[in-house]
């Protein structure tokens, strides 16, 4: 069985962060490893605090996963702080100068749903100059795409237009520019020396949307590992993202979780 490794934060609601990669991966039938960067206080109703782990115990953790179940795919999430940042971009370094190729997802998280910070002045600045460079695909929304193009985004030209700007900084970066937050919820894939594509997508109007970039690049990793190209594995992973959204639950007072184990609804029970 193939395993998949997120390094990211801890949400206890279960809505995004580890909790959320691990159902998705477990969905797409992979086993999940996690290393947390963050531990946070936070439920549906937003995010309340943010706490970064010790360096060192990020840096032991991935070393240690590494030894004994070697990842086929790695997704990369909140990262809090420029040390964490550094502490990542040394494992996925490490894994590039020894050769390995492995699909690596990058979900750049900046700021949460409900307006808290989730990475540090210093943590952006360093993934923009180590980190981005070492994975193979990014995930912004439109907020994180004008964070990483230096420039306002907010239409479908304006995503064009930035999404060129990334490229044109990071050649060998493909990515998906989700569109969640437009009138018409389109996503657009741009992958290096071939044309953009826009992955048309129904706007979908719900309270269960806690949690929609994590699923998405994670759901996005396993089509990659699963051997798909780039725009199949985005088009699966928007279907399984509107799924989770049309199929969830009421769950809290704010913006709940998906349903994230859908795929598994057939499957037999465990009693």
């Amino acid at each position: 069985m193939k395993t998949l490794l997120t390094i990211a934060g801890f949400d206890p609601s279960s809505g995004a962060g580890v909790t959320a990669d691990l159902m998705v991966f477990a969905a797409g039938g992979y086993f999940g490893l996690a290393a947390i960067t963050a531990l946070t206080v936070q439920s549906t109703l937003g995010v309340q605090s943010s706490h970064p782990v010790d360096q060192q115990q990020l840096r032991d953790s991935l070393q240690c996963l590494q030894a004994d179940i070697p990842a086929a795919g790695i997704k990369i999430g909140m990262l809090a702080n420029a040390a964490n940042v550094e502490a990542v971009a040394d494992f996925i370094g490490l894994y590039k100068e020894q050769g390995k190729s492995l699909p690596v997802v990058l979900d750049p998280v900046f700021v949460s749903s409900s307006g808290r910070a989730l990475l540090d002045a210093a943590g952006l600045a360093q993934l923009k100059h180590r980190l981005l460079p070492l994975v193979d695909w990014i995930t912004p929304n439109l907020g994180e795409l004008a964070e990483l193009a230096e420039m306002p985004v907010g239409t479908p030209s304006e995503m064009e237009a930035a999404v060129f700007a990334v490229q044109a900084r990071y050649p060998a970066l493909s990515m998906v520019a989700t569109g969640g937050h437009l009138k018409s919820a389109d996503d657009l894939i741009a992958v290096p020396k071939q044309p953009i594509d826009w992955l048309r997508g129904p706007k979908i109007v719900s309270k269960a949307t806690h949690g929609t970039g994590c699923a998405f690049a994670s759901a996005l990793l396993c089509g990659l590992v699963d051997g798909l190209e780039g725009l199949a594995a985005a088009k699966n992973a928007k279907h399984f993202v509107v799924e989770a959204m049309l199929r969830a639950a009421s769950i809290g007072h704010g913006r709940g979780p998906m349903n994230l184990l859908w795929p598994m609804r057939d499957r037999q029970p465990l009693l």
